[in-house]
């Protein structure tokens, strides 16, 4: 079994998650020496935390994921 971050047959999924991975690289992973595996696992997973709750983002108006997200819900 092999783990995939895109849907199947949808070779267009792979570019959001590039650029993610290549967000959380530069903003937390360049430059740092993590110790253990562990380590470097929860700051993987506060990122994505910070990312989807915190991280203001233009494409967004300069809003956060989840601000977006609540906005379009409260639209429907």
């Amino acid at each position: 079994m092999t783990q995939s971050m895109s849907r199947v047959a949808k070779c267009i999924d792979n570019g959001p998650m590039e650029g993610f991975w290549g967000i959380l690289k530069r903003e937390r992973y360049y430059g740092k020496r993590f110790h253990s595996r562990e380590e470097l696992v929860a700051m993987i997973a506060d990122y994505i935390y910070y990312y989807n709750n915190e991280r203001y983002q233009r494409r967004f108006g300069v809003l956060t994921p989840m601000e977006k997200y609540k906005s379009y819900l409260l639209a429907a």
